[in-house]
């Protein structure tokens, strides 16, 4: 996450009260290409999450791709896939050598890259317009993952927009608890800012007036975009206990709803379906 390579450093940030927002100044704004037209406006909140450290790095040749190949790859799929190897790591799972079935459930935010890599007529004469695409489409995130890491389980694209991670987590517990497979990744991805820019309030929106999140806080008055990913590996208890795994939280159970058209518009939340 933004000022948090991995989990111990977001658990410090939380810990010590910090949030990712930064305040931009008229140089940031500038040298990001922002118009002055855009940044004299009084509505333009001059603030934003920090850039994803090394978000348009990439070990290609780690993974299997061409140079050229992970130039025309969205980064949020080049990211997602650095972090599955590396949760899988962490777990000390080599997919190769696992026992039974690997499943992998998530998704991922609009792919903006793909209208940068458009504006190149040339990358798509020198791959073709299939390759390109399924470098970028949300739909191919998973099983991207599930080919270059040799997943066999149910690869599966979860996309319910700000809650795509937590439905992922339950599809895949769903998943683990059928028999479907013997592990699962779940988690999602988004990386939709490339520089340092603002936004525009506009009344009754869901972005904050003053570039401040307050979750659960009476003075919460907006929502703050941010870049990011995250990824969870999902085992049976008893099978993670049988195994020796390092268990960090148990789930007990998930459930999935909508709150239907009871809430005052699309972007509300529905009080009674939160409830």
């Amino acid at each position: 996450f933004p000022g948090a390579d991995d989990v111990d450093a977001f658990w410090r940030e939380l810990a010590a009260g910090r949030d990712a927002v930064e305040t931009y100044s008229e140089e940031d704004l500038a040298a990001a290409g922002i118009p002055e037209s855009l940044r004299q406006s009084p509505d333009y909140v001059r603030a934003g999450t920090r850039l994803v450290r090394d978000f348009d790095r990439f070990d290609a040749g780690f993974f299997g791709f061409t140079p050229r190949e992970a130039e025309i790859t969205d980064p949020q799929h080049r990211l997602f896939l650095e972090t599955a190897w590396q949760a899988l790591e962490h777990a000390g799972q080599d997919p190769d050598q696992f026992p039974g079935l690997i499943g992998i459930f998530a998704g991922m935010s609009t792919p903006r890259y793909l209208m940068r890599v458009a504006a190149n007529p040339s990358i798509f004469q020198s791959l073709g317009e299939q390759r390109v695409l399924m470098g970028n489409k949300p739909d191919t995130l998973c099983n991207w993952v599930s080919y270059k890491l040799n997943l066999k389980g149910p690869s599966l694209n979860v996309q319910t927009t700000c809650s795509t991670s937590m439905a992922a987590v339950h599809q895949a517990s769903q998943s683990l608890l059928n028999g479907e497979c013997d592990m699962a990744l779940a988690g999602g991805v988004c990386l939709t800012r490339f520089v340092k820019s603002g936004h525009i309030y506009r009344e009754g929106g869901i972005m904050s007036p003053d570039g401040r999140c307050r979750a659960f806080d009476a003075a919460a008055n907006g929502t703050m975009g941010g870049n990011g990913v995250g990824l969870v590996v999902l085992q049976r208890l008893d099978d993670a206990i049988r195994n020796g795994s390092t268990i960090y939280a148990v789930l007990r159970g998930s459930f999935i709803n909508n709150d239907g058209a009871g809430k005052i518009g699309f972007t509300a939340p529905g009080i009674d379906g939160q409830a």
